[in-house]
């Protein structure tokens, strides 16, 4: 496949270090030529940026030529068994920071390809993945993009002011999921940064997140789309909530949608949000121009998908870049773990118990909940039940959680709560003289009606109101019968 050094090789920062080739006995002479080639490109765009320096405009085009060589070069080597294809990212990042105004180093050498602060560089981390043939960003590298489009900058704004405690939540929350997320993401050939960046907007890391419209999930499946990636309910367990599964099915649709919009990652990111059947029509309607900026297809677009495709984009690149940005994501020792429970346990007084172990001053009910999505936060578990926590928190357990330990005592007289009743005559004062009903509104559908109104049995509220599956067709202005619901 082919190698295009835009935005997928700049999103595809990954925290694991990056597999470099394996040895080979001798430089092909055709992969010789390329180097040379890559090495000559260099140099002309260190002297054309030295000679715009000294006040000569004409070395704009031999700076632009050189940078487009460069951009063929790199395709060439990608196509070819046994060239290194992290020599020509690196370069070509190193040119894109020089020309964005930030300092380089001069060095050509991969190994030496390092951040300020001595991280490598994310385009160095990305040359596992650089193998993929998809422009995510066709005809711009996302670099420019950050620094000219007005729609990204403010949603960068928005991320580090009044966003900043969702997109740093998220961070962590991902941290402890990444080893059930990301693989499915790396097995894509799609960037790490990206599947970051739909969370943050999505979910904020919560895997158990439900949308008034019925999307569900960390990355916020609707019933539909899911059942069409896999996600069925099985057993009672709806899978969207199953944070690897739901990775894979949504690493498919990106992949599906990307290559319907012929590469286009904000057109992709659009349909994700906004339907693909809308999107797709409105980019055939403007083939000439099919880009998610073109003002005809970005006003006909509604006001929330206008704001989602940057704010995806945005935390994606906040995620690669935090430092630029006066942004430190917390550090996170996200390895997996699990503990076999030495006593019956709920999630809940699992938490109690573990207190703010290992430094997490909000406590771990929602780490917990997220690692073991198919568990009642509530329901104690058997002993023996193993439950998947954070490595960090294996000690603690043993040290602190055993049967008669007084953080388990505590943590067990609090869940054994008993709440007062209310006396049945009272209760019979309260009672309904008929079934609850409710008005659907524009945008409803019935699985956020249910979920939001503690609908027992959605087949069973179906039945009710006679709609029928799968679509379960609703109108505005519908009176729904509610009787089996706890809410009214």
């Amino acid at each position: 496949m082919t190698l295009v050094v835009t935005v997928a090789i700049v999103l595809s920062g990954c925290s694991a270090a990056p597999t470099r080739p394996p040895a080979v006995a001798a430089v092909s002479s055709a992969n010789a030529e390329l180097y040379a080639r890559l090495d000559a490109d260099v140099r002309q765009y260190n002297d054309a940026q030295n000679q715009l320096e000294a006040g000569d405009p004409a070395a704009v085009d031999a700076r632009s030529q050189a940078l487009a060589d460069l951009r063929i070069a790199a395709t060439a080597c990608a196509a070819r068994s046994g060239c290194d294809s992290a020599r020509f990212i690196v370069a070509y990042d190193r040119l894109l920071r020089v020309e964005a105004g930030e300092s380089d180093t001069g060095a050509t050498d991969a190994d030496d390809a390092t951040t300020e602060n001595g991280e490598p560089s994310p385009v160095l981390q990305a040359v596992p993945e650089a193998q993929r043939s998809v422009a995510l960003l066709r005809n711009h590298q996302l670099s420019e993009l950050i620094a000219s489009n007005g729609p990204i900058k403010a949603a960068l704004e928005e991320w580090l002011t009044q966003m900043r405690p969702q997109l740093i939540n998220t961070y962590i929350n991902y941290q402890y999921l990444r080893y059930q997320m990301e693989p499915a993401y790396r097995k894509a050939g799609l960037p790490e940064a990206l599947l970051f960046g739909i969370m943050a907007k999505e979910s904020g890391g919560r895997v158990h997140a439900v949308s008034r419209s019925g999307a569900a999930g960390p990355l916020q499946f609707m019933p539909a789309t899911g059942r069409r990636f896999g996600l069925g309910v099985v057993d009672g367990f709806d899978q969207r909530f199953d944070p690897r599964l739901e990775a894979v099915a949504n690493a498919a649709y990106i992949n599906e949608q990307l290559k319907a919009f012929n590469d286009n990652l904000e057109l992709t990111i659009a349909a994700y949000n906004g339907g693909e059947g809308f999107v797709s029509r409105l980019a055939a309607a403007h083939a000439a121009d099919a880009s998610f900026w073109n003002p005809k297809i970005y006003f006909t677009l509604s006001p929330e998908t206008r704001e989602y495709v940057p704010m995806v984009l945005a935390a994606a690149w906040l995620f690669l870049h935090p430092e630029r940005y006066n942004l430190h994501f917390p550090r996170v020792d996200g390895a997996p773990g699990h503990v076999d429970l030495l006593a019956p346990t709920s999630l809940a007084e699992l938490t109690v118990c573990l207190g703010q172990a290992g430094g997490m001053t909000d406590g771990w009910f929602r780490t917990l909940r997220n690692l073991n999505p198919r568990l009642d936060p509530q329901t104690e578990q058997p002993v023996g039940t193993r439950i998947a926590v954070p490595d960090v928190l294996e000690k603690p357990y043993a040290r602190s959680c055993v049967s008669g330990g007084p953080w388990m005592k505590l943590a067990s007289d609090l869940h054994d709560a008993v709440l007062p009743t209310p006396p049945a005559a009272f209760a019979a004062a309260r009672r309904e003289p008929k079934p609850r009903r409710y008005t659907v509104r524009r945008g409803d559908t019935l699985f956020g009606i249910a979920h939001r109104f503690g609908c027992d049995n959605l087949h069973e509220l179906a039945s009710a109101n006679r709609l029928r599956a799968p679509h379960y067709e609703l109108r505005p202005g519908m009176e729904l019968r509610m009787p089996m619901c706890r809410r009214g």
